[in-house]
Order: structure tokens, then sequence, then C-alpha cells
């Protein structure tokens, strides 16, 4: 299937629908043996229960971090090549939150598309990608 602003977003089914819930459920269990049947054991499942999930919140949540900021180093070297001198200079303006977005603009659209968000000041995300034209997918995300 052809990669477009309706259908980028990354499901990771093993995680989103496996991971999660068994973790999610696992907790809920801990809580209420908790209150039903109240010992130091079940505490302890609690706390690694909580635990559990948190990590692997947290894990997804460092790799999606990582990941923007190699989109924005990407996305500088990019704009470095693609835009004109007068505009070169303002890269240093582009939040993180642009630079993802910007990053599914073909390379002629790009430009314009760029001062666009920088003279107006467009930070929402999911506003810069609807205005992309011709969508370039990214199929290496994490």
């Amino acid at each position: 299937m052809t990669q477009s602003f309706e259908n980028h977003t990354k499901i990771v089914p093993l995680f989103h629908y496996f991971i999660l819930p068994v973790l999610a459920v696992n907790l809920v269990s801990a809580i209420i043996r908790v209150f039903h049947f109240f010992s130091a054991n079940a505490v302890i499942s609690l706390l690694v229960a909580a635990a559990l999930l948190l990590l692997a919140l947290y894990g997804r949540m460092f790799a999606l971090r990582v990941q923007d900021r190699v989109i924005r180093l990407e996305m500088q070297l990019r704009l470095q090549n693609l835009l004109a001198p007068d505009q070169r200079a303002r890269i240093r303006e582009f939040t993180v939150g642009q630079l993802v977005a910007l990053r599914f603009a073909s390379d002629q659209e790009l430009p314009p598309l760029a001062r666009k968000v920088l003279d107006e000041k467009l930070n929402d995300r999911k506003t810069i990608k609807k205005m992309i034209q011709n969508w370039q997918s990214d199929e290496l995300r994490a």
C-alpha cells in the first residue's frame, strides 16, 4: 500500500495489540490482588507490573525520541541542499516537530513549504502534513 497522510502512522501489532494490553491487564490484576488479598507479595507484584508497563512505554518513547533526532539531522542536511541561500540561514529556526512533519514533502515542494511553515509559524504536525501535495513515504520508522 502506498503511504499517505491517512495511513502513515506506525502501528506495531505485537507491541500495540499484544504487549501493551497484556501488561495493562497484568497491572489491573495486580491492583485487584492488592485490594482483595493484601500482602507484601501482592504489593511487590503490583510494583513489578507497573514497572513492566512503564518499561514498555518508555522503551517506545525513547526509540521515537532517537528517531526524531535522526530526522532532525537528516532534514537539516536536506534543507541545506535544497533551500536558497537566503533561506538556509533560517534552518535552525525549525522545531523538531516541524522537521518531522516536513520530511514527507518532495524535494520540489519542500523549499516553499518550509518558507510557509516558518513565516506563518505553523507548529501543528498534522496541519503541516496535510499541506503536502507530493507525499514521500518513510518506511524505515521505529
